[in-house]
């Protein structure tokens, strides 16, 4: 082969295969970015949320929650500006105050559907979305936690309030019934994957609740797919207070299998002092990277520049955290003799 460097681009429809797994805005956001360079996109969706509009709705109506599930439809959606405007819209008087639009509509889906997923497909094609949104289960699951002085709660949005008030961390979590069926074809996209990638999201509400169904954890243990955990950029007030990034690995392997992944991605980007203070006034700080403690546990600890500060908040850079994790894909999964990624121009380049 010649020494001359060619190029060839990489067209979105044959970017890697993607699976993310989680729920929450972390996860929403994630997929924003990631849809710029595949459109093999799946994301599996916890069902655990019982709080604001989405507990209304379950609570009401006997579905599933819709709020991390239309989320990840909104990231994923290909519309006119004026249908993701109407998606995100939010009632502001009378008994439907505080609902989002969005989920109403995945509620009238529902109701004219076989199944919940059959509505989010539905969904997914009035969207036009990249890729595909998947619920975990559609079993009707709560979630319980229990803490370190034997204290115990179930209800996702009641987790916060108990353990500010119990002052501890939290030991476990589980689903109520425990071991519900996972949705096949979630197991299937995982299986098919390419990269799976855990997080971001809240560890016992988000990340941790997808493990706990039926199958998911054997799905991953057997896939060959590059195996990546997006470690969050603060801890969280009310779930993670004090935990460093080992910490969080390991709550995820007690809670599913040790070696589940051994990738863990985490941000190295400086925080604002002013943005640090506020958050430290609410118990919170900038996760802690024990690298040390991470090789222990088997996990490659990988920093790289991904968070920002939106309106004060500390947050994910969506094209930042996307193409990290697509240049690991590369850089950790390309087989190609002499070849590497540019991701400056989302190209291979091949020697």
């Amino acid at each position: 082969m010649s020494n001359q460097r060619t190029s060839y681009r990489v067209p979105r429809a044959h970017g890697p295969r993607v699976v993310a797994i989680g729920g929450g805005h972390g996860l929403s956001n994630m997929l924003r970015g990631l849809k710029a360079y595949t459109e093999n996109l799946s994301a599996i969706v916890t069902v655990a949320d019982d709080g604001g509009g989405s507990g209304m709705l379950r609570q009401d109506l006997g579905m599933p929650p819709p709020g991390d599930i239309r989320n990840c439809l909104e990231a994923l959606a290909n519309t006119e500006p004026l249908m993701r405007e109407l998606m995100h819209y939010r009632f502001t008087d009378g008994s439907l105050a505080g609902q989002s639009f969005g989920n109403l509509f995945l509620a009238a889906l529902n109701g004219i559907s076989p199944t919940f997923d059959a509505a989010v497909e539905r969904m997914s094609q009035v969207l036009a979305i990249t890729g595909r949104v998947l619920p975990v289960t559609t079993a009707d699951v709560q979630l319980e936690a229990e803490f370190e002085n034997g204290a115990s709660v179930v209800g996702e949005s009641k987790i916060f309030y108990c353990k500010k008030k119990e002052d501890c961390r939290i030991t476990r979590v589980r689903l109520l019934p425990e071991h519900p069926r996972a949705l096949p074809a979630a197991l299937a996209a995982i299986r098919e994957a390419d990269m799976l990638v855990l997080g971001p999201g809240s560890l016992y509400t988000s990340i941790i609740p997808n493990l706990l169904v039926d199958g998911i954890v054997d799905a991953i243990r057997q896939s060959d797919a590059l195996k990546v955990y997006v470690a969050n950029v603060m801890t969280q007030e009310g779930e993670t207070e004090g935990y460093t990034a080992a910490d969080h690995i390991q709550a995820i392997f007690q809670h599913s299998a040790e070696g589940l992944f051994q990738l863990c991605l985490a941000n190295s980007s400086p925080i604002p002092k002013g943005v640090a203070a506020r958050y430290a006034e609410e118990g919170a700080e900038l996760l802690q990277c024990d690298q040390d403690r991470c090789a222990a546990l088997g996990v490659e600890l990988v920093r790289r520049p991904v968070a920002t500060v939106e309106n004060g908040y500390v947050r994910h850079h969506p094209g930042h955290l996307a193409r990290e994790l697509i240049l690991l894909h590369a850089e950790r999964s390309v087989r190609i003799a002499g070849s590497t990624f540019d991701y400056r121009d989302d190209t291979y380049r091949v020697e």
